[in-house]
């Protein structure tokens, strides 16, 4: 590790827990998703990768427990990952970190696609100290929650509470509670969901259940809160926090979520096309500083609870 000492840029350090082996370069690819497997490949080519401390290769399989180690480079400037004036909800805010309750229809952080009008701008604007945390296009971004998704996001403000809380999250430290409206009523009361999900075969903006080799390890444990004629309403809780998990969890047993275009049900969908009935309902941290127990709860929105009511009232 003493080699990455002596150059600009910073260490940045992940813990491998999957119970199943993958390849270094691939995982990485999940931890840094605004890198490209072949710039991936690069760093690991030229040493900048570390196992253990040990240089490694690209198709080194990880194991659980592996420490690794990746040195980044200074992010280059963005010309667009400007300041905007973006309305926060702001749960919880300290020198440290800020939770926030997200809007369905805000984009997390810019892409290619999509430059402005994020939270992001909307966050360093806010807090202009977070360019720099973490990743080029996502500053001090902990987690995400897709577009159409409500509620509680973590957001850190130094570099060290952004590895911290990552950490807690890895290691299931970090609580994460959902809620959502389904198509269908399940018959038991309570169901954990175990699969693979990687890249759709077909369409490579979505994801799937896939073979073991293909894919990561997802965990969802759910249970059934209220019956709603044809729909029901699921809380759900996360072992794991892979892209679009619970979407497509529930479309995978059946129930997919109200809203969801991508893996629901495109002909009932009350729903404007900005949103879906899922909302992150509670965060539940240890503080990175001071180690207290900190859990965060956001409303849900006001188009959630409407749908609520339409549905326990479906005459009125």
């Amino acid at each position: 590790m003493n080699s990455f000492n002596n150059k600009d840029g910073k260490v940045l350090r992940f813990c491998y827990t999957s119970p199943l082996p993958m390849r270094l370069d691939r995982w990485l690819v999940t931890q840094q998703p605004e890198q490209s497997r072949a710039r991936i490949q690069k760093f690991i080519d030229a040493g900048f990768v570390r196992i253990n401390g040990i240089r490694s290769r690209a198709k080194t399989p990880l194991k659980c427990g592996d420490e690794v180690q990746v040195w980044m480079p200074p992010p280059e400037p963005l010309p667009y990952l400007l300041p905007q004036q973006i309305p926060l909800d702001v749960l919880f805010e300290d020198k440290y970190l800020i939770v926030i309750n997200k809007p369905a229809g805000l984009t997390v952080h810019p892409a290619p696609g999509n430059k402005h009008g994020t939270l992001v701008n909307g966050l360093i604007s806010h807090c202009p100290d977070l360019v720099g945390i973490g990743g080029e296009m996502r500053p001090g971004i902990v987690h995400r929650l897709d577009r159409a998704t409500t509620g509680c996001i973590v957001v850190a403000k130094t570099q060290e509470v952004l590895v911290n809380l990552q950490s807690q999250i890895q290691r299931r430290v970090a609580s994460r509670e959902y809620i959502a409206i389904v198509h269908g009523v399940p018959v038991s009361n309570r169901g954990t969901i175990v699969s693979f999900l990687g890249r759709h075969a077909s369409d490579r903006k979505k994801y799937d259940v896939v073979n073991a080799n293909r894919g990561r390890y997802a965990c969802t444990h759910w249970s059934l809160a209220k019956r709603l004629g044809d729909y029901s309403v699921l809380r759900f809780k996360l072992d794991t926090g892979r892209t679009h998990q619970i979407r497509i969890h529930c479309a995978h047993i059946g129930f997919p979520i109200l809203g969801d275009v991508c893996y629901g049900n495109r002909e009932k969908n009350p729903l404007p096309s900005y949103a879906q009935a899922l909302h992150a309902l509670q965060l539940g941290i240890n503080h990175p500083v001071y180690q207290d127990r900190m859990v965060f709860q956001a409303p849900v929105p006001e188009f959630f609870e409407k749908l609520l009511n339409m549905f326990r009232n479906p005459c009125n």
